[in-house]
């Protein structure tokens, strides 16, 4: 949990949350400040713990396009909006100001859940003219997040794909992965499916802070071990890699990653959007206090000034000599390791639009 040194004292329990503060967005016309008002609450006191919420949504469609000349997709789907994972530098926190709330807490805890997506996104595969092309899944939010454990949104949509021998990328923190592992050795061993695990440390004491309700790094390296076991081509993502913290860490995740299965590699510096700038200073305030001038100052050096710069080719890695270094020892690495970097595309051509659906399947 990280709890802001410039808020008053909560009225509620976090237990393995990033952060206990709400500030606000970009979007609010108005800016609220909270204050202490001398009752203070006693450390014996037995405040409520705060619950997550998940509402239901009904969207349109599902499938997100996007033109952003410096990624690699055109089109993904998120099953969720808000991740209670909580990891506290998550980029997307800021994406909770369009529904009006807060990236802080409620980015963790108020939930939106998309039961209908599979459904929809058998309609938009089946529209006159649709061409495939790979849709990546755990782009904003996780979508093997924990209510994903109950809701199963996300093995909805991988039978989705699957019938339609769709192509799909995933990046996930989830060791929940493991459980559609059936599908997606089908699907990677035809062409159609690869999968993601971000490593982010391998220092458990640090995840648990940085990242508290996602599985540790030891349990996502055997998740590695599990989908590699299972033929899934799994690629592992050292990402974030948060400047004079993590770095130092590189070779040793890809080192640990390809021992346990893992084929392929890649690497993004940490990004703090606006609203999530202020969130991780805090966490360094209090769980990395020796840390925190030099991770500043390195970010800092990276984007001209700023602890973030959201210029397109600029935002994923940087720029100067520390952003550099890190890129060198990135390729040396692999190329000694044997993981790639590029993996051949996926199959687009085995794309075929069943006769029936779900609920009437096909006499022939």
């Amino acid at each position: 949990m990280t709890r802001s040194p410039h808020t008053a004292p909560p009225r509620q329990r976090t237990p393995g949350r990033g952060t206990d503060s709400n500030p606000e967005t970009r979007f609010d016309r108005y800016a609220r400040v909270a204050e202490d008002d001398g009752w203070a609450v006693s450390e014996d006191e037995d405040l409520p713990t705060l619950r997550t919420e998940v509402r239901d949504e009904s969207p349109r469609r599902v499938i997100t396009r996007n033109t952003s000349p410096d990624i690699g997709f055109d089109r993904s789907i998120n099953p969720y909006r808000g991740c209670e994972h909580g990891c506290v530098y998550c980029f997307a926190r800021p994406s909770h100001g369009y529904l009006g709330m807060s990236p802080g807490l409620d980015f963790e805890t108020r939930l939106i859940a998309r039961p209908d997506a599979p459904a929809r996104l058998e309609t938009e595969l089946r529209r006159k003219g649709y061409a495939p092309a790979t849709i990546a899944m755990g782009t904003n939010t996780d979508p093997y997040q924990p209510i994903e454990r109950d809701r199963r949104i996300m093995r909805g949509i991988l039978e989705v794909l699957q019938r339609f021998r769709h192509p799909l990328s995933i990046a996930t923190k989830g060791s929940l992965v493991e459980r559609d592992a059936d599908i997606l050795s089908e699907m990677s061993g035809q062409g159609l499916a690869r999968v993601g695990v971000s490593v982010t440390t391998l220092d458990a004491g640090l995840a648990r802070t940085l990242e508290p309700r996602v599985p540790s790094p030891a349990r996502r390296l055997k998740t590695i071990e599990r989908l590699a076991r299972a033929g899934i081509e799994v690629r592992v993502m050292a990402s974030p890699l948060i400047p004079g913290l993590t770095d130092p860490e590189l070779e040793s995740i890809l080192q640990s990653a390809r021992d346990a299965g893992a084929v392929a590699a890649s690497w993004i510096m940490l990004r703090l959007p606006f609203e999530v700038s202020g969130l991780f200073e805090d966490w360094l305030e209090i769980h990395a206090p020796g840390r925190r001038d030099k991770v500043l100052a390195r970010l800092r050096e990276m984007h001209g000034g700023k602890t973030y710069s959201a210029e397109w080719g600029h935002r994923m890695r940087g720029e100067g000599v520390h952003a550099a270094l890190i890129a060198k020892r990135f390729d040396v690495a692999v190329k000694r390791l044997g993981l790639v970097e590029h993996l051949p595309p996926l199959r687009c051509d085995l794309f075929q639009v069943p006769l029936g659906d779900a609920r009437q399947p096909s006499l022939f």
